[in-house]
């Protein structure tokens, strides 16, 4: 079998060898896992914004595919010495690449590169790496690079009118970068080729046996068999305490059950263990208590959906900046036995900021708690539509100033169950508290799919009946939202 090393297995590699080599020699595992909506995001967050790069050089010309018709073409274009080229196919020696963005400089009789990022920024640790692979590929392939760049969102670019596409990115050249590491880059390159290219299954753990639950690979569980499904990886913020893992790891510890009384961990992190090696629940009634004194005999749940768009669709929009497309509300009065809800929801292809406020205006109380999961999201997104907004200043600034976050109980560790496992996310706590209620029947269960939902339905993928369904789907998810944080009140105002 001939192995090929790509430029996206080569980035990959370097996260976690395992990982690529299922990919390559047994992609039923790697591929056996549903992208979930927030992976799918993200590559179609990346060929929308390299489509729009490709704007900085209008006379460039699309090289599509990646077999040997694409390659010839390639080559083709390379001896005429085409100016600009999208997408040429390069492949020597076992490795491939497809360059965003090739440009040919006639001065200097060579040529720039230019990759495209949909980061705000210029991540260091991949960007470089991933440059330096091309550079060092098309050096095979007989070419002379002279520059190398990186193309990414402007943080700073604010759409004002019609899109300004020289200012909505930023070219940087990293030549300088770039070659300070192409030499150790293609020394790892060989050594990620000849990883690939055992039959084998490589032995041992991969790399993630010591990182923090969150940033383990696509294939973990089948890198790592002996670590139990509730594991130490899944302690709170132990990635972020690099030492204690390994040290755990290193001694043969992967299940918390077996973590000794005397390993050194922070409290809250002894707290989640001992709930889990006991199995008691732990409550502090009185901190319940006081939380939830200050909420009077009217309290509002609130909870927004939003599109995070990477090409700012709207005047008073960034890259990345969050548009608040949808709102649950449910409110409850001590005098009644259930919550009235009201709901809104914005599927016009313009900007929702102005119909969204006024909706809130409309159907929130002008008094009261008004309680969220997670305060600094829904904050922030109020802040963003007073800056946007400031006529409505006053209004937004009122809400915030009102917000509660009831996720504030869990995350102090005034109530510990050892079924939440670490986790303080609604979807971790309602199967505890009400476990009448749940996610798992619904077409949408994620805040990424309720955000790409929402995307198709505003750019015309859907046809009137997929669009109708869309949206009651989008209502079902977003109203059990605040109905979730109702019921998880109403049983801690039970508890005490």
């Amino acid at each position: 079998m001939k192995v090929i090393l790509s430029k996206t297995d080569y980035v990959l590699f370097r996260e976690c060898p395992k990982n690529v080599w299922y990919k390559i020699r047994k992609p039923d595992i790697y591929f056996q896992s549903e992208l979930s909506g927030f992976e799918k995001s993200i590559i179609e967050t990346g060929n929308e914004v390299e489509l729009e790069a490709r704007k900085l050089f209008p006379a460039g010309i699309l090289i599509e595919g990646r077999g040997e018709e694409s390659q010839k073409i390639t080559k083709d274009f390379i001896s005429k010495k085409q100016e600009i080229l999208f997408q040429p196919i390069f492949i020597k020696d076992n490795y491939l690449a497809a360059v965003d963005i090739l440009k040919f400089e006639s001065v200097a009789q060579g040529y720039s590169i230019y990759e495209v990022k949909s980061t705000r920024s210029i991540d260091e640790k991949a960007h470089y790496h991933d440059l330096a692979f091309q550079v060092n590929l098309l050096r095979k392939c007989g070419l002379k690079i002279n520059k190398a760049h990186l193309i990414h969102l402007n943080s700073e670019y604010i759409r004002s009118g019609e899109l300004n596409i020289e200012g909505l990115f930023k070219i940087v050249d990293v030549s300088a970068e770039v070659e300070s590491i192409a030499a150790s880059v293609n020394t790892e390159a060989a050594e990620a080729l000849k990883y690939i290219s055992q039959d084998s299954e490589p032995k041992g753990s991969c790399p993630c046996i010591y990182k923090g639950r969150s940033n383990h690979c696509s294939t973990f569980q089948h890198a790592n068999p002996e670590v139990p499904e509730y594991s130490v990886h899944d302690i709170s913020r132990i990635g972020q305490s690099k030492k204690k893992l390994r040290e755990l790891i290193d001694s043969g510890i992967f299940s918390v059950q077996d973590i000794p009384k005397e390993f050194k961990l922070s409290d809250k992190q002894r707290n989640q263990v001992d709930a889990a090696q006991s199995g008691k629940t732990f409550i502090d009634k009185q901190e319940i208590d006081n939380f939830l004194s200050v909420i009077s005999n009217q309290v509002s749940f609130l909870d927004y959906e939003t599109f995070p768009a990477a090409i700012p669709r709207f005047t008073g929009y960034g890259p990345f900046n969050q548009i608040p497309f949808q709102f649950s509300l449910h409110i409850f009065k001590q005098d009644e036995i259930e919550p009235t809800h009201s709901e809104f929801i914005f599927t016009e292809n313009k900007n929702p900021d102005e119909a969204i406020i006024e909706a809130l205006r409309k159907n929130l109380p002008s008094n009261g708690a008004v309680v969220v999961w997670y305060k600094p999201f829904e904050k922030g997104r109020n802040k963003e539509l007073a800056e946007r907004n400031p006529e409505y200043k006053i209004f937004l600034e009122d809400l915030n100033n009102r917000i509660i976050d009831i996720r504030d109980i869990f995350t102090e560790q005034h109530f510990i169950h050892p079924d939440f496992k670490g986790k303080t996310s609604i979807k971790n706590i309602l199967p505890v508290l009400a476990p009448e209620l749940s996610y798992k029947e619904l077409e949408i269960q994620e805040g990424g799919n309720a955000a790409e939902t929402w995307n198709k339905i505003t750019n015309g993928s859907f046809d009137a009946v997929e669009k109708e369904k869309a949206i009651n789907d989008l209502k079902i998810y977003c109203g059990l939202d605040t109905y979730a944080m109702y019921a998880i009140w109403k049983t801690l105002k039970n508890l005490i």
